[in-house]
């Protein structure tokens, strides 16, 4: 059975950071879900514009059904997510199920707001580091830390990208995909 993720959309999203998760991901056969968290196209932080697969709304009476959450980060998408107590929700769900929890760059600290990171290990952007208000901040590209992975910024998304492959597929398939896109992992 193919593992299941879910990628948040906030406006003000960074867009690496979402789109090569998403199709990493899906290179390797995850099945990922892209919910918005309001109707409609969701404006990145580059002004690029992005239509999820559906609303957050649709996808909470089935949140038990994913293995995964990916937080991407950038401004005001961090911010965004951070405000949207359906995050906080599902999040929690997840925990409460050992499901993994992932973010990127400014999300980190959503995990931190959350008590994610409590006792545990964790990276962000080097901007955002202050705001990590729990757990052990180390200056590495990709942190994993029992069922939380954190990693820096947009120059990290491919080797976070194939990180949550590997935790999710195994490393065999996190090979397989990079022979296809030839990351230096």
């Amino acid at each position: 059975m193919a593992k299941k993720v879910l990628v948040p959309l906030a406006p003000g999203f960074e867009e690496i950071e979402a789109i090569t998760v998403i199709d990493i991901l899906r290179r390797a056969g995850v099945e990922v879900v892209v919910a918005g968290t309001q109707p409609g196209v969701i404006e990145a932080s580059r002004k690029t514009k992005h239509v999820p697969d559906c609303g957050l709304d649709d996808v909470m009476p089935a949140v038990d059904t994913f293995d995964m959450i990916v937080l991407p980060g950038g401004q005001p998408g961090t911010t965004n997510l951070r405000a949207d107590l359906r995050i906080k929700t599902i999040i929690e769900r997840l925990r409460a199920r050992s499901k993994l929890t992932a973010a990127i760059c400014a999300a980190p600290t959503v995990l931190s707001a959350y008590g994610v990171l409590e006792g545990r290990r964790a990276t962000s952007h080097p901007g955002s580091r202050a705001q990590l208000v729990a757990g052990q901040v180390v200056d590495e590209r990709v942190v994993v830390d029992g069922p939380v992975v954190t990693s820096q910024a947009a120059g990290t998304a491919m080797e976070f990208a194939f990180k949550l492959v590997e935790l999710l597929c195994g490393r065999e398939k996190a090979v397989e995909v990079n022979q296809g896109v030839l990351a230096r992992l």
